[in-house]
């Protein structure tokens, strides 16, 4: 004959001894069906996928009512990513965005538009100040940086501002910045 506790003396200890087999079995049946590994050195990169970022800019060149320049990043920058947007709304405008990886791992974003700066500002990182710039050889770039934030860098070109952000440190934004500055827009 089984004793039984009753349903009254059963406590935490008792629940986690029940689950504990279930829990086993679940785990054993995904790492069966290969929908879970156990990798000791963390998550590896996956493959970038594969965006046409030139012929995106010649579009948005054809496309949208203001100058679009297609940047020479290095060659070990992957494009990987694009899109159009509109900000609505006070000093808004249309918007172009191209996502890079770099060499490093790291993403990094361009956008063009002919939004102002505040409105540029406030669509892509909301209600941050300017802490200060940079000057990448005749342009001037207004920096938006914030411990804990991404740092955004955002340069006028009379008719069109960009705007740069994303993981990369000083040198990636520099190196983008100098690549935006150098390009001349494209013909529609």
């Amino acid at each position: 004959m089984s004793y039984q506790k009753p349903r009254i003396l059963l406590n935490y200890k008792d629940l986690l001894f029940t689950l504990l087999p279930l829990v086993l079995i679940v785990v054993a049946f995904a790492g069966l069906a290969s929908q879970c590994t156990f990798a000791a050195n963390g998550p590896t990169p996956g493959q970038i996928p594969n965006f046409d970022a030139r012929a995106a800019l010649q579009s948005d060149a054809r496309t949208l009512s203001f100058p679009i320049r297609d940047p020479e990043v290095p060659d070990s920058w992957t494009p990987n990513s694009g899109s159009r947007d509109t900000i609505v709304g006070e000093g808004g405008g249309q918007v172009s965005t191209i996502g890079y990886i770099t060499d490093t791992g790291a993403y990094m974003r361009m956008t063009q538009s002919d939004a102002t700066e505040q409105a540029l500002a406030r669509f892509v990182i909301g209600s941050r100040y300017a802490s200060g710039t940079e000057q990448v050889g005749d342009q001037k770039w207004v920096v938006y940086a914030e411990p804990a934030e991404e740092t955004v860098w955002i340069a006028d070109f009379g008719a069109s501002r960009v705007l740069i952000t994303g993981a990369g440190g000083a040198g990636a934004f520099t190196t983008l910045a100098q690549a935006i500055t150098a390009a001349q827009p494209l013909t529609r």
